[in-house]
């Protein structure tokens, strides 16, 4: 059955790679390699499980616009300018481009990170979003890899987007692709 579905998936992405996208920013959704649009959950991201993390490790990660902070694989977390008052303002298609960074449990500080800092915030469906300076954190689905700032000073979904830096603030700099 899963074969099946797979080789529909590929006849309808092929009959598709002709078509335009929406022409919208953000609205399109994660584009596979392939560049297909990915069916993704809200919390599936490239390289990240779709399960949340138990006591979620955040980390200082070097990128081309300083140090950051990090997640799983040493991926890029993001503030969105629109939260506010320590809640997500991010779900459906926003939480399918910006994951958010979830965790089972009280999320953990590597080393240059402010355990104080550090804390959750409960999400619409329930689950517990790691918060840094009572910012939300999200990954992006554009980031490939560790290092990648993409979505840094991106606005997306009606606000602005940032790497945040050891000090719970949003990075300086233009995003690196």
């Amino acid at each position: 059955m899963r074969k099946l579905l797979h080789a529909g998936v590929l006849a309808l992405g092929l009959l598709a790679a002709g078509c335009g996208g929406t022409g919208e920013k953000g609205t399109a959704g994660p584009i596979a390699a392939d560049q297909v649009n990915a069916s993704l959950s809200p919390y599936e991201s490239p390289g990240m499980s779709e399960e949340p993390t138990a006591g979620a490790m955040v980390e200082l990660g070097d990128t081309k616009i300083g140090k950051v902070l990090v997640g799983e694989e040493g991926r890029t977390l993001y503030l969105f300018k629109k939260d506010k008052d320590g809640k997500s303002s991010c779900s459906g298609d926003c939480a399918v481009t910006w994951p958010p960074y979830i965790t089972e449990g009280k999320p953990e500080a590597g080393d240059g990170v402010k355990a104080d800092l550090l804390g959750t915030t409960k999400r619409e469906d329930g689950t517990s979003q790691v918060t840094y300076n009572r910012h939300p954190l999200y990954y992006y689905v554009k980031d490939k890899k560790a290092g990648d700032v993409t979505g840094n000073d991106v606005k997306d979904f009606g606000a602005e987007w940032y790497a945040v830096t050891a000090e719970g603030k949003k990075a300086k700099g233009k995003k690196a692709d």
